[in-house]
């Protein structure tokens, strides 16, 4: 979302810093375009994901992917709504309802710390759980006349 903001300091256009990328129409097309992305990196990125304890029993269906993607991008969107006065989270409509709830920048930030240090914990609660849990010991068994047993 935040190219958007990117290109317009970076090529000093004409546009608003959050503008049509910045709604919550575009946080559905944006999402559904990174979750897709991700889907299809999935397969390649699994040694990575095994060395940092995000690896699952089975693969993710693409719908997790996607729904992941639109709803990283409309939590985007909803925690900007509340800073900047030039966007439209609800465009075609151009009001911003979200600029009357008074929340000051610092509010907002603390507000993504908390949620940031709460996923951290739970991260590492998985990691650390991952490690002791005991492994599953497969039962060999064996009939008399297998060459295994002599």
């Amino acid at each position: 979302m935040d190219v958007e903001g990117f290109l317009v300091l970076t090529l000093g256009l004409n546009y608003p810093l959050h503008g049509y990328l910045h709604t919550f129409l575009s946080a559905i097309a944006v999402g559904l375009l990174l979750g897709f992305v991700m889907f299809k990196l999935e397969k390649p990125m699994q040694p990575f994901y095994r060395k940092i304890k995000l690896e699952t029993d089975k693969p993710l269906k693409l719908v997790s992917f996607l729904l992941a993607g639109v709803f990283g991008a409309a939590l985007h969107i909803f925690f900007d709504a509340f800073l900047y006065p030039e966007m439209m989270p609800f465009f075609p409509l151009t009001a911003n309802p979200f600029l009357s709830a008074g929340l000051s920048m610092p509010q907002v930030y603390n507000a993504c710390v908390i949620l940031g240090v709460i996923g951290l914990l739970y991260y590492a609660a998985t990691v650390i759980y991952s490690m002791y849990r005991t492994p599953k010991t497969q039962i060999r068994t064996s009939s008399p006349l297998s060459k295994e047993n002599p």
